[in-house]
């Protein structure tokens, strides 16, 4: 079963800010897939996953946040 890295952090005790340190990532990046607001690249999961060693297929990397589908006429 896949863990989310919000859990994963909360389970280590870890700061957002200190799994971008651990990671070489940029903080804000590392925030935003913390959140389930960014989905990160190949790259990107190999440098998180390896800070809690564990493999990226052990990790859940997916959008938390439902994506909305905005109707209108545009600006009157």
């Amino acid at each position: 079963m896949s863990i989310s890295i919000s859990d994963l952090c909360e389970q280590h005790q870890m700061k957002p800010v200190d799994l971008a340190k651990r990671s070489g990532l940029d903080a804000q990046r590392v925030l935003a897939i913390v959140l389930g607001r960014w989905t990160p690249s190949p790259k990107e999961r190999k440098q998180i996953a390896s800070v809690f060693d564990r493999s990226i297929d052990d990790i859940a990397w997916g959008h938390k946040t439902p994506i909305q589908h905005i109707y209108g006429q545009g600006p009157s």
